[in-house]
């Protein structure tokens, strides 16, 4: 296994730049996931590291080496596709191990390094089927598996789970955990999914339009974030905002009725800023400022979705035994400590 270390790395197509200036480091045997929505240059920062995508400035280092122009299969990397991939044609052992007879291993060898990647993964008893015979959940790992035989130094994952199911997903993020900690392996995993980065990571890197927003561990990120953008994409359901105004005594928060005291150095009086609270942090409370538009009762914990006379909507985390109604009114109420400020123009957080 090898550290990897990107230093301004940037990519251009023509004259078009989507990868702006990238300073990333990756420890050994480090889980670091790149999470982002859609388009902010997470799997194309993943593909320059494979080398399938060419660097058009900076450089990439695996390792010892630079690596900004050696070819892909020189790297020492390995990445498992959000699509399978896999020969139909083939055994589970036979795609397993097709890389390394491509690369004039022995047979003996390869059957060793097949044989201990299928127990791994628990895919033993399905090394004489083709993919045709396999859930999905069983394909992937077979791909995973073809991954481990070749020994790279880093393992690269571009969204592998998008194609599963909701029960599925969750039973290969455990997979995908047990692997990294039994083999101790770098990797590097793409996902839009910020469930997945919060369950699977060591180091979440949050992009978005080919930057950089936030480096951290996933409770530093959820605890700490630094702009409304990382503490919006950080948690789930996501952090609620209201605008307010920082008045002689707070801020007054026009959605809420009420004027909050964030434990914040605040700007001074007048300035339009943005309060944020995450929905496990607000309570319930008896009151008229909110209309309850919409009751998710999930069994052990309910999400009330509110509006305000303001037109914002709101979030809130329910677990009393007794659950709130479409068409209730209520108030809310939250800790001062978890109240987050950002400024309303440059969505830094005011700390």
């Amino acid at each position: 296994m090898s550290r990897v270390e990107l230093s301004q790395t940037i990519k251009r197509y023509g004259a078009t730049e989507v990868i702006h200036g990238i300073d990333l480091e990756v420890d050994e045997g480090e889980f670091c996931v790149f999470v982002g929505p859609s388009g902010c240059g997470k799997s194309t920062l993943l593909r320059m590291i494979a080398g399938l995508e060419e660097t058009s400035d900076g450089t990439i280092r695996i390792g010892v080496r630079d690596v900004t122009r050696v070819d892909a299969a020189d790297r020492g990397v390995a990445m498992v596709f959000q699509t399978y991939a896999l020969y139909p044609h083939m055994t589970v052992e036979e795609n397993m191990g097709f890389g390394l007879r491509m690369n004039g291993h022995a047979k003996d060898e390869i059957k060793q390094k097949v044989n201990e990647a299928a127990g791994i993964l628990k895919l033993e008893e399905y090394l004489s089927r083709k993919p045709k015979a396999l859930s999905g959940g069983q394909r992937q790992r077979v791909a995973i598996g073809r991954a481990i035989v070749r020994g790279p130094e880093v393992f690269l994952f571009d969204e592998p789970l998008s194609n599963l199911d909701a029960e599925l997903r969750v039973d290969m993020r455990v997979e995908i955990a047990r692997l990294h900690k039994e083999i101790g392996a770098t990797m590097i995993y793409v996902t839009h999914d910020q469930v997945e980065a919060m369950t699977l990571a060591d180091k979440i890197v949050v992009l978005r339009a080919g930057y950089i927003e936030q480096i951290g561990a996933p409770m530093d990120l959820y605890n700490n974030p630094d702009n409304r953008f990382v503490a919006g994409f950080i948690g789930s359901p996501s952090m609620n905002f209201l605008r307010g105004t920082v008045t002689g005594d707070g801020v007054k928060v026009p959605g809420l009725g009420q004027t909050l005291q964030p434990q914040v150095t605040l700007p001074p009086e007048g300035t339009a800023v943005q309060i944020g609270i995450r929905p496990e942090h607000l309570k319930l409370t008896d009151g008229t400022a909110l209309r309850v538009d919409l009751t998710e009762a999930l069994g052990g914990v309910s999400y009330a979705y509110l509006v305000a006379e303001t037109g914002e909507r709101m979030i809130v985390e329910d677990r009393r035994r007794e659950r709130i109604g479409k068409e209730d009114r209520a108030d809310v109420t939250c800790d001062p400590g978890d109240i987050f400020v950002f400024d309303a123009e440059t969505e830094q957080r005011i700390r």
